[in-house]
């Protein structure tokens, strides 16, 4: 059986419905949230956990003979970086000791683009050095410091770490006025009617629609062999503003340009197959059939 912690949030919970659709066992976890998506229901084992409650952690993975772990909850930082920080790192190390206890295959852990902030080079590989920068948030950070402690603490287990540079990922779920992303406030104001948030045509970037990369990690979980322990998850490709104006037959206002950082997927693509089924205007109209009846 298959772990997914964080598993009722938007990318655990696209990570679920994938692993299910490949025929595997799915775990979920979740704390605080309790509603079960409707494209879950009756297919998943839903637990409540506090991941930094480690015996509790490590009760669950022997109740349910835990073969791999996806390692995708965390919390939200408050004004306090030090609370935060022990938080997730407790949730972290956690999981890391139910890989270890249970021997699972692979432990998967869900880093960020941000890693890559301050490399000129685009579209990001993960070949590339991770420089020293300011990083933007502290979740950013906290996933970056916490690539190499996945690694260090798996060394010489015959556990395999994945680590999942997850791209910038919206879709159902996501918080609909999200701070972290323009793409559903934007569509929520077409939706109500609203003269939407200006947004700058040609600008954008990387974007990934949350299906395909709850896909994309549950390939990562079931492939035979993986040639690395690291890989980009994202749609391989930018996209405009322009594109998810269009596909809502609304305009975004001219200006900005030029280029914009995106992951390169090649090695996802050449060790799983995975290739993305949305593009942004595949996304969008998924995106409001999903809202038409959800609200989230």
């Amino acid at each position: 059986m298959i772990l997914v912690t964080g598993g009722l949030g938007m990318i655990g919970a696209h990570t679920a419905r994938a692993l299910a659709d490949l025929g595997h066992q799915v775990v979920v976890t979740a704390h605080r949230r309790a509603e079960v998506p409707s494209f879950l229901a009756g297919r998943v084992t839903v637990e409540t956990l506090d991941v930094t409650d480690r015996d509790a952690f490590l009760a669950l993975a022997d109740r349910h003979e835990i073969t791999d772990i996806v390692h995708l909850a965390g919390s939200i930082p408050g004004d306090d970086p030090v609370a935060y920080f022990r938080t997730d790192m407790a949730g972290l190390l956690n999981a890391l000791d139910a890989a270890r206890a249970r021997s699972v295959r692979r432990f998967a852990v869900a880093s960020s683009i941000g890693v890559y902030i301050g490399r000129p080079e685009i579209p990001w590989h993960e070949e590339l050095p991770l420089p020293a920068a300011h990083l933007p948030h502290l979740i950013v950070a906290f996933k970056k410091a916490g690539e190499p402690v996945v690694t260090h603490a798996l060394q010489g287990t015959g556990v395999q770490p994945v680590l999942l540079r997850i791209g910038s990922t919206w879709g159902p779920l996501m918080d609909p006025e999200s701070p972290f992303n323009p793409i559903p406030p934007y569509v929520s104001a077409v939706l109500r009617g609203e003269e939407p948030p200006p947004l700058h045509a040609d600008d954008g970037g990387d974007t990934c629609y949350a299906p395909d990369a709850g896909r994309a990690i549950a390939l990562l979980m079931t492939a035979p062999s993986l040639r690395h322990d690291t890989y980009n998850v994202s749609s391989g490709r930018p996209f405009t503003y322009r594109e998810v104006a269009d596909a809502l037959e609304a305009e975004a206002r001219p200006g900005g340009g030029g280029a914009h950082p995106y992951l390169d997927i090649t090695r996802l693509t050449e060790d799983t197959g995975f290739k993305p089924e949305f593009d942004p205007a595949a996304a969008v109209a998924d995106y409001v059939a999903w809202r038409s009846a959800n609200s989230r």
